[in-house]
């Protein structure tokens, strides 16, 4: 997979991705993350990226031209990378006599443009997993007051949110999509396992994990966990993340995929009126 991040700063990325899980996976070659200085992408001497709102509203907006730029750059050169991978398959494909494979989606269908924006639809862990199944993303980085609006509609780029609240651009954003893309590519994380008993993974938040010592500060492991029965033990995960999720974002269960024993021991919990 390609990651293509369009900044006004593009330093901020350096340590982050250089680290844990996200560090791993690109000295492995399971994904290639390119970091584009917006400026890079302006004509006048001063490199100009943003200018006042008509309108007279307070704050700076970022000029439509540089970002448009910018990302047929970007487009462009991840065609051109696309082409020479095919000819790449393609001499293999001469030399083992395995022919090509065909009938597969085009470069634009598996490439998406995403616009940080405060305004922008919420980024969920559905959103990651659609991410996940790309060739392509890019991220298009908003800062200051916002972006010109003929961005999103001229590059057909979908606005998203991290959440409600506002931070001073997009750069934090892309971190966490990034990061949250990159989790889910086949072979990054040891084992899945790891990723799909994440909280919000299947819509619900995680149960409580242990680990040792068995006992701390007169607290003890719950036996269930130490039996080493994997049905009771799933069991109680599965409660235990409902109680949890019950407590703290009761709204997750409207859209969760729930059992039929799901449903009757929420209703204890709702009985019980406590959780």
């Amino acid at each position: 997979m390609r990651i293509d991040i369009l900044t006004a700063f593009p330093g901020v990325f350096a340590g982050p991705f250089a680290e844990s899980i996200v560090g791993r996976a690109c000295r492995r070659d399971m994904v290639d993350i390119f970091i584009h200085d917006l400026r890079a992408f302006t004509t006048d001497r001063h490199k100009t990226i943003d200018d006042y709102a008509y309108g007279g509203s307070p704050g700076m907006v970022l000029k439509p031209e540089p970002i448009f730029r910018g990302v047929k750059h970007i487009r462009r050169q991840a065609g051109k990378a696309s082409q020479a991978g095919k000819a790449s398959r393609a001499g293999e494909a001469s030399r083992t006599g395995n022919a090509p494979q065909t009938g597969k989606a085009s470069q634009a269908d598996r490439s998406r443009t995403v616009l940080l924006s405060a305004r922008g639809r919420s980024f969920v862990q559905e959103t990651a997993r659609s991410f996940a199944e790309l060739d392509q993303l890019v991220l298009v980085c908003g800062h200051y007051k916002g972006v010109d609006e003929r961005v999103a509609t001229g590059l057909d780029a979908e606005e998203y949110s991290v959440g409600d609240f506002v931070v001073t651009g997009g750069e934090i954003p892309a971190m966490l999509i990034t990061d949250a893309v990159i989790r889910l590519l086949p072979g990054v994380l040891g084992e899945m396992a790891s990723a799909v008993t994440d909280s919000h993974y299947d819509g619900l938040l995680g149960n409580a994990v242990y680990t040792r010592p068995e006992r701390f500060q007169d607290c003890s492991v719950p036996e269930v966990l130490l039996s080493g029965h994997h049905e009771r033990i799933a069991r109680w995960e599965r409660r235990d993340a409902l109680k949890k999720t019950f407590q703290c974002r009761p709204d997750l269960l409207e859209t969760a995929e729930l059992t039929g024993e799901d449903m009757t021991f929420l209703k204890t919990l709702q009985r019980n009126g406590n959780g």
